[in-house]
């Protein structure tokens, strides 16, 4: 249960959605029963079939940046900065003309401390150091800087979309509710509602909720341990309302169902309700690692798509579900031809 190999599954690689489907809630979608075993394929607007009056829906309306800059060196080799994220103190800090944050880059050669790199639209990168693989730049530049990185930036791609991004992606590696700009990979399992699909969960009865957790890139790194346990997952802001919250413990005093939009909103909730299982508002870090043996405290159902193999991800829905439904769900949805990670379908776990 606590070897990393206990999380591992065989893929085949054509199952890795490389684009989104053309209709948000026509993805597939496999519904599990954690007590039962049972399992049923869907389309994604069947949610409002598989979701009751009484529920919360609680959705990440995190919105990602193009956080991905193509520029040059100060010798003309081409450079690839990916943003990992604001800098402290948010969005306030960046329209003062500079600031720094961690990047990683991409070059033919290491760029040494005190190097410069450059952009279009007279945006420069300047390093400050080096550490553990990242790098601390400070960049220059005049004007809004959000302004500037729409101009500018691509969308960052998950590793495993083996193609360059398209205009489509501005805004299909989004949500329709995005609106708190700061992630640097999309809540994915988010992407698979429509305006539509919403309103008709609202009109149902779902009370809909809203969260924020800016996803980091880490998201997508490796657990290079053997023992899960040993491992050290990242951090990342997060925001939880007084009126989310409120909604939340009210509704789950009552019994009703607390149903989490994506891997994201269920360690923001758990760790967002301490060892109380009261959710508190407020803001913070969230650094969660959920495996099994974690008791969830206030989450009981989850939508999600299909993870990594030996991912932090599958550890979390393995802790919520059970390893051995997971990986039985996993390899009915390989056998029936599922879709795949970010862009890929989707799964109800209740």
């Amino acid at each position: 249960m606590f070897l990393l190999e206990d999380y591992n599954y065989t893929l085949p690689e054509e199952l890795i959605a490389q684009n989104p489907v053309a209709q948000r809630d026509r993805s597939r979608l496999l519904f599990v029963d954690r007590k039962t075993r049972i399992l049923g394929h869907h389309r994604f607007y069947d949610i409002c079939d598989l979701l009751t009056p009484s529920d919360v829906l609680v959705i990440n309306n995190t919105a990602v940046i193009p956080a991905r800059l193509v520029g040059q060196k100060e010798t003309g080799g081409r450079a690839e900065v990916l943003i990992l994220g604001y800098p402290d103190g948010g969005k306030d800090r960046i329209d003062t003309g500079e600031f720094i944050c961690r990047c990683m880059i991409k070059t033919s050669k290491r760029p040494k401390d005190g190097a410069t790199l450059f952009f279009d639209q007279g945006l420069t990168a300047k390093i400050v150091d080096f550490n553990d693989g990242i790098y601390r730049v400070k960049f220059l530049y005049s004007g809004r800087f959000e302004t500037l990185l729409d101009r500018i930036g691509r969308i960052p791609l998950p590793p495993y979309i083996k193609r360059t991004d398209g205009k489509d992606d501005r805004t299909f590696y989004q949500t329709v509710y995005a609106s708190q700009k700061g992630a640097v990979a999309a809540p994915t399992a988010g992407l698979h509602f429509s305006e539509s699909l919403l309103e008709k969960l609202r009109k149902k009865g779902v009370k809909v909720v809203a969260i924020t957790l800016h996803v980091s890139y880490g998201t997508f790194l490796p657990v290079r341990v053997s023992d899960i346990r040993d491992h050290r997952i990242h951090s990342e802001w997060y925001f939880v309302g007084k009126q989310t919250a409120d909604v939340i413990n009210r509704e789950k005093a009552k019994g009703n169902r607390i149903v989490a939009v994506g891997t994201t909103c269920v360690r923001t909730l758990e760790y967002a309700s301490k060892q109380s299982g009261v959710v508190a508002h407020g803001s913070g870090n969230c650094d969660l690692f959920i495996y099994p043996g974690y008791g969830f405290k206030v989450v009981d159902a989850m939508i999600t798509n299909f993870h990594l193999p030996k991912s932090t991800l599958m550890m979390l829905v393995s802790a919520f579900a059970g390893r051995e439904t997971i990986l039985m769900a996993y390899e009915a949805a390989i056998r029936e031809r599922y879709r795949f990670f970010s862009y890929g379908d989707a799964m109800l776990i209740v």
